[in-house]
């Protein structure tokens, strides 16, 4: 393993000895994102309650700097101040680099709109979203707990018919969705709001590793 990738998850195993099984896992999660990521693709991600609020939270973090400053590079800077030197003086200065990622609960005015147009719709409005949002080469990440939520598995579906990767964030028994995702980070309990609280490391470790690849600092 990378050595700054070892660092970040000896880290987490340390601060949460229960994630030492998951290690492998993260690491094989993180190589799939660095995929996506590094050949211009995005990651769209799905969950439901608490894991629709860590959907958000990972987004968070991704799109703007989440331990570093992500600088705007020089060139982009110059090209903003060549558009309006003013507005792009500021702009070059307080813009942070971003990896592409949207929570597809985030679009309420979609979300019921399709829930009112199409009959039973209320499961598929995920699934409709990769199938407008989602192109071959990016990453589906599905939350859920029990692994056996409807519409984040309607949205594996789909993600895999148009090519994009799969990566299931669930408990310790995983459900329909671990046997179903190309990786799968299965979080070792039962109780909800206890694999909630394991989930919140675990993305954190993944997210502090991508950042750490995608912008090194100076």
């Amino acid at each position: 393993m990378d050595e700054t990738l070892r660092r970040h998850t000896d880290l987490l195993a340390e601060r949460y000895p229960a994630l030492k099984e998951c290690v492998a896992d993260v690491v094989r999660a993180y190589d799939v994102l660095e995929t996506c990521f590094s050949s211009g693709h995005k990651l769209l991600i799905a969950g439901n309650g608490g894991s629709c609020a860590d959907a958000e939270h990972i987004v968070g973090e991704l799109m703007k700097g989440f331990k570093r400053k992500r600088k705007c590079p020089e060139t982009f800077a110059k090209e903003l101040m060549a558009v309006d030197g003013i507005r792009g003086a500021e702009l070059a200065q307080k813009l942070q680099g971003g990896l592409p990622a949207v929570a597809l609960n985030s679009h309420p005015g979609l979300h019921t709109a399709f829930i009112n147009d199409v009959a039973d719709g209320g499961l598929l409005t995920y699934a409709q979203q990769v199938y407008g949002y989602g192109k071959e080469g990016d990453v589906l990440l599905g939350i859920s707990t029990s692994g056996n939520s409807k519409n984040v598995m309607n949205a594996a579906v789909v993600a895999r018919a148009l090519g994009m990767k799969v990566i299931g964030l669930t408990g310790k028994s995983g459900g329909e969705l671990a046997q179903f995702a190309d990786v799968a980070v299965k979080a070792p309990a039962s109780e909800t709001y206890m694999i909630q609280e394991l989930h919140l490391p675990i993305y954190h470790c993944l997210c502090l590793m991508l950042e750490e690849r995608f912008f090194p600092e100076d």
